[in-house]
């Protein structure tokens, strides 16, 4: 309408003046209204074609804005990803500066996964769980065998422990139930029950009174590299169990491209991925 040019509007819609003059013509017979006089040397606009130009053109306007700034958001929406407390205290986040450093522009949100089975049901791009395989998709980032494992000042208070029935009468610490340590037991050959001890509601509380001293605990041996490693604590035995349980990553249905650099990156440093490809 701002040409006042059948000519010039079908030169810039790539159409023909007679389509666009067939077009507009649809249009008034739909309005019941005369939007340009139509003359000799052309068409203007009635008072009436204006005011209607201004109108769509003011709403054509707002639907620009609203288009870009979604946009814009959808650029710039952070990856989200739903975790247990203790792989993103003790793997996940320590990882997350190597990643900001590959990827500054990509922001990650990090928020508890409760009792969430998909990512769909914790609102999220990505879902770490624990336990054994929960699908044909889910990809396995951390082992989750677990040994019995305290403070090397434990040991040496307490030891020598060198065969699985010094366990028997030893202070151990169980992670939400004592069914765990009656696994090691019975895999390790030892009939007894485990001795009672205090119960925790998750590893990221247990592995704080490892830590302290105060017992041994089954940990997964995944998430306590660094204090193995500089010696802070020990693993006990090789026996392991839960050897059937992994620390899994699920992908939402649709992922943006920003969560797909995040979940392969997850992919590529996670241990179980690099022991696969030295394989």
């Amino acid at each position: 309408m701002r040409h006042e040019s059948f000519v010039k509007a079908a030169a810039e819609l790539n159409l023909t003046a007679a389509g666009v003059s067939q077009h507009v013509r649809s249009m008034e017979n739909w309005l019941g209204v005369s939007l340009f006089m139509r003359h000799a040397r052309g068409v203007t606009l009635t008072a009436a074609g204006r005011e209607f130009g201004a109108a769509v053109a003011n709403g054509l306007g707002h639907i620009d804005i609203a288009a870009r700034q979604l946009k814009l958001e959808a650029h710039d929406r952070p990856v989200s990803v739903a975790c247990i407390a203790s792989v993103a205290t003790r793997w996940l986040i320590p990882q997350l500066p190597a990643f900001r450093r590959e990827h500054p522009d990509i922001r990650i949100n990090i928020v508890y996964a409760l009792d969430a089975m998909t990512p769909e049901a914790a609102s999220v791009d990505l879902l770490i769980r624990h336990g054994t395989r929960p699908g044909a998709a889910a990809i396995a980032l951390l082992s989750g065998e677990t040994r019995p494992t305290c403070s090397a000042e434990f040991e040496l208070r307490h030891g020598p422990i060198t065969a699985p029935t010094d366990l028997i009468d030893a202070d151990l610490l169980h992670d939400e139930t004592t069914s765990s340590w009656a696994r090691w037991f019975a895999l390790a050959g030892i009939r007894a029950p485990p001795k009672p001890g205090p119960i925790f509601a998750d590893f990221s509380l247990m592995i704080g009174s490892v830590i302290g001293g105060q017992g041994i605990g089954l940990c997964p041996t995944a998430l306590i590299t660094d204090e193995l490693a500089n010696g802070t604590l020990v693993t006990l035995f090789d026996t392991p169990s839960d050897m059937d349980k992994s620390y899994w990553l699920i992908e939402a249905n649709r992922l943006s491209a920003e969560a797909e650099i995040f979940r392969d990156w997850l992919i590529a440093v996670s241990p179980t991925s690099r022991n696969s490809q030295g394989t």
